[in-house]
């Protein structure tokens, strides 16, 4: 399925334009690591389960004020990021600030077999939960390296 450039400039825009805060800029720790890979496991998990509430559950509040539900959120992962919504494959790569924000790598593979990096861009909340803050796909660094 071809990916929907629509959905991915939202997506861009939504990384983006967040607003970083002092507590998300900072060097992140073994523990920020962990639970951010949990919330995105956690994410992908509800994908799988085609759970739209609980997917967006673990989007920021940005972006739930961008897409205002979960089941516009829904369609827009099933239309737009396959690789996501069924990945074949998930494994976490690098983690790092980028951009004054936290970054995370996920190489997937998607339903087409086409290898792909999901970076994820976490937002902290004043709970100290961290939320997914956008998402943007890239091409995968050659495999036979």
């Amino acid at each position: 399925m071809p990916m929907h450039w629509g959905a991915v400039i939202i997506l861009c825009l939504a990384a983006l334009t967040g607003v970083a805060r002092a507590e998300d800029t900072a060097a992140p720790g073994p523990d920020d690591a962990a639970a951010i890979e949990t919330v995105i496991r956690d994410q992908l998990a509800a994908f799988q389960r085609d759970d739209a509430a609980g997917a967006f559950a673990f989007a920021s509040p940005g972006i739930q004020r961008q897409f205002g539900d979960a089941a516009t959120f829904m369609a827009l992962v099933q239309g737009g990021y396959p690789a996501v919504y069924r990945p074949r494959e998930v494994e976490f790569r690098e983690f790092k600030p980028e951009g004054g924000r936290i970054a995370q790598d996920v190489f997937v593979v998607g339903p087409d077999g086409v290898p792909t990096i999901a970076r994820y861009f976490m937002e902290r909340q004043p709970d100290g939960v961290w939320r997914i803050d956008g998402c943007v796909m890239l091409k995968a660094p050659d495999q036979d390296a």
